[in-house]
């Protein structure tokens, strides 16, 4: 039997208007610090946001999603925060943000493969 990993997931979200709080889920973080597992998934659908609002900045939210991952990879083109420890990294990457681009609450979960885990969470809560 395989063994199962304790893990902890993140929902990162476009706000375009922050005061309206309405959001569109654009990527996942995942993270399990036993494992030394860290990995972001994003995408962005240019249409459905345009449903909540045509003044976004579409170019500088792929621009900080990248940066985003990034500092999970740990890429020295992440900057500072990406040569930090892979927990304060992710800490860093869920912290509350009031900005066109925020990230949920962190949820818990067990799993056996992370990898799939994590598609399976892009696919089913972001796609």
């Amino acid at each position: 039997m395989q063994e199962k990993h304790l893990y902890e997931y993140a929902m990162i979200r476009v706000v375009p208007i922050l005061e309206r709080e309405e959001f569109l889920n654009v990527g996942v973080a995942v993270f399990s610090k036993r494992a030394k597992f860290i990995k972001v998934l994003w995408t962005i659908n240019e249409s459905k946001i345009a449903l909540l609002s045509d003044e976004l900045d579409i170019d500088q939210i792929r621009l900080n999603l990248q940066s985003f991952e990034k500092v999970a990879l740990g890429d020295k083109e992440g900057g500072k925060i990406a040569q930090l420890d892979i927990t304060e990294r992710f800490r860093w990457l869920t912290s509350t943000r009031s900005s066109a681009l925020q990230v949920s609450k962190t949820h818990a979960g067990l799993s056996d493969d992370l990898e799939k885990t994590t598609q399976r969470l892009f696919e089913n809560l972001v796609l």
